[in-house]
């Protein structure tokens, strides 16, 4: 790893715990609890423009630091939303990485650019699928465990909150990924990575 993919990790890293401890956070009608943030943005953009390696590292430096600044309603609160992070990043990189293979860097901003529409749809769609139905599965056994990992719910409680759980992990997934996308392609025409 170079010193610019470093820096870049540091950057990204410093931009979502940022976003995650002082940016806007709208509470979820269905689950106060859980919030609409921005946070998760630089994690992608780290992801697709440094590399998958970067993307994990940025959003497992951050989990670690929400744990000493910002929880949530649960101690364990980081490690849901890293569980709900990489599989969303799981879902990017299969449609990304079919994109991008054979593309050398002078080339894959044009590829990027021309198929910036099909890329983001498909990258957005599985990311949405592969972040709804982990986190679904996560919910239902999380969700009935005693009070630091879970609220000890009941499993008809469980059951009737995961459609909300699965819409709120879809919302993020809608809006965080063709947004960190737009924001790739924007980088990756200013800046070389090599």
């Amino acid at each position: 790893m170079n010193t610019r993919a470093i820096s870049l990790i540091i950057i990204f890293t410093a931009l979502a715990v940022a976003l995650n401890v002082y940016g806007p956070k709208i509470p979820y009608p269905f689950a106060p609890y859980l919030f609409f943030q921005l946070w998760e943005i630089p994690i992608v953009v780290a992801f697709l423009f440094i590399g998958p390696k970067s993307g994990i590292t940025v959003s497992i430096i951050n989990t670690l630091i929400l744990f000493a600044v910002f929880p949530g309603e649960l101690p364990t609160g980081p490690l849901y939303n890293l569980a709900a992070v990489l599989s969303m990043m799981l879902g990017i990189y299969l449609p990304y990485r079919l994109a991008t293979r054979g593309c050398k860097n002078e080339n894959l901003i044009d590829y990027l650019r021309k198929h910036l529409v099909a890329l983001t749809i498909s990258a957005t769609t599985m990311g949405a699928i592969m972040r709804v139905l982990l986190m679904t599965v996560v919910n239902y056994f999380a969700l009935q465990q005693t009070f630091p990992i879970g609220f000890e719910l009941e499993p008809p409680a469980v059951l009737a909150f995961l459609p909300f759980g699965a819409l709120f992990n879809a919302i993020i997934a809608v809006y965080t990924i063709p947004i960190a996308i737009t924001i790739t392609v924007a980088i990756a025409s200013r800046i070389k990575l090599h």
